[in-house]
């Protein structure tokens, strides 16, 4: 039996002090019993136990390794469960009384929320349970932050093979990457549910099983529309031959089947079907929700007519996706892999950039994407960090209430200007990557994968 290293023994130790301290956080908790405290610390125990199982194949000395990084994120979560956003505040607290009062699940007929049903079946169910709201919510998406960071490992996997550190690498990285942790564990919100699903559908993609990809897609898909910003990848994949035509329909399928507990409960269907418009029409009013988007190169300020400068937005967005997918098509005989995956990129972020009416946290997809690329390939490293540091920044302005980096040029300010241009590098420097995939796959020289 292979001997383990003192290093491993000492990373394995200092996780599970990590774990242990995460218990002081806990209980120093605002809300809540010493038993509803108690199930809050056993269900961070769960998750980080969680993550180990999906390590288990990496095998002793690894696993180890990777106990100082789990305990790490866990214990940082820990630290953030006590902070209330004025969206808990406004939205999913008051949701949840209505929950509450009106049956749970009985509830789900109801107009409340605008979130789709499938996040609803969670808040109905967690209605019954005697532990504060606040924290049963941020644990829901703790527990798919490692749900996420397993697909980022899996995708990372599909390139380097198992032998090869960058995986794990990639698994510890997303699970510490602050935007993962401050979006589920410190602002209460879920992006990690459609992102996770996102990350394990393109593996499967890439793996030549459509039909888990494609019904992964749909659940991804019923938990938020920020899907659709690489839902195109989609066709591409197709026109590479990694999904069928045909298995493409258990995307709809799986959102289906996700609306049939809501029907059978008496929601309308005509108010499941509305969830998603009803979401894009609440954007009006603002071309611009603090992301770092094409709409911050407006100064501060400026009257503009909405109407067309939204559908400029869209306009743009529309032709990115198309530019995208005619390279694609173009190359179709020898898409590599590293080129889907740069396309994918690509879509994650560049089209929150151009769409109007973006939100601080949209990005989430492109930071998460990113960051398993540069795990990936070579060359990948700087899309990472721009993203990062531009998503990371737009959190901050909501958290803090004011801007990171106010600009005055011409007289005229600027409130995320820095941010935008880094997004745009970012987005300049991935098209010139997916030009140059493109153009090795076509003279036959195609990046290492284990397809």
């Amino acid at each position: 039996m292979r001997s383990v290293s003192p290093r491993a023994l000492a990373c394995g130790g200092a996780g599970l002090v990590l774990l242990l301290l995460s218990l002081i956080p806990v209980l120093g908790l605002e809300q809540g019993t010493a038993a509803a405290k108690t199930a809050v610390y056993l269900l961070l125990l769960l998750a980080a136990v969680l993550a180990l199982v999906l390590l288990r194949r990496q095998g002793t000395e690894r696993l180890l390794l990777a106990l100082l990084p789990v305990g790490l994120a866990l214990f940082l979560r820990a630290a953030m469960l006590h902070y209330v956003s004025s969206d808990y505040t406004i939205f999913l607290s008051q949701w949840m009384n209505a929950f509450r009062n009106n049956g749970g699940f009985a509830a789900i007929k109801l107009p409340i929320g605008n979130y789709n049903v499938p996040y609803l079946y969670f808040l109905a169910a967690i209605s019954y349970l005697p532990v504060p709201d606040l924290y049963l919510i941020k644990l829901f998406s703790v527990f798919f932050d490692v749900v996420l960071a397993w697909g980022g490992l899996r995708l990372v996997n599909h390139f380097t093979g198992k032998n090869s550190p960058q995986p794990l690498l990639c698994f510890c990285l997303l699970l510490l990457l602050p935007t993962v942790m401050l979006n589920g564990a410190y602002w209460g919100q879920c992006d990690s549910l459609y992102t996770g699903l996102v990350l394990h559908a393109l593996t499967c993609a890439l793996e030549r099983r459509g039909g888990c990809s494609a019904a992964l897609l749909g659940l991804a898909f019923s938990f938020k529309l920020q899907t659709v910003f690489i839902l195109p990848l989609w066709a591409a994949l197709w026109l590479a031959g990694r999904v069928r035509l045909r298995t493409l329909l258990l995307f709809p399928a799986a959102y289906a089947a996700t609306c049939v507990p809501a029907l059978l409960l008496g929601k309308p269907l005509a108010d499941i079907l509305g969830v998603y418009v009803g979401q894009t029409q609440e954007g009006a009013g603002s071309l611009n929700y603090n992301c770092a988007s094409f709409y911050s190169f407006l100064p501060y300020g400026a009257q503009v007519e909405e109407g067309p400068w939204a559908r400029a937005g869209i306009l743009a967005a529309f032709l990115l996706v198309l530019l995208v997918l005619v390279l694609l098509l173009v190359f179709r005989s020898r898409i590599s892999d590293a080129a889907l995956l740069t396309a994918g990129l690509l879509l994650a972020v560049g089209v929150p950039f151009l769409l109007p009416y973006m939100h601080d946290r949209y990005f989430y997809l492109a930071d998460v994407l990113t960051v398993a690329a540069a795990c990936t390939l070579p060359g990948r490293i700087p899309p990472a960090v721009l993203t990062q540091l531009a998503s990371l920044s737009a959190y901050f302005v909501y958290f803090r209430q004011r801007y990171t980096l106010i600009l005055n040029l011409g007289g005229k300010t600027y409130t995320m200007l820095g941010e935008s241009l880094l997004i745009l590098a970012a987005l300049v420097f991935l098209f010139c990557l997916l030009v140059l995939d493109l153009r090795q796959a076509a003279g036959g020289k195609r990046p290492r994968s284990s397809s």
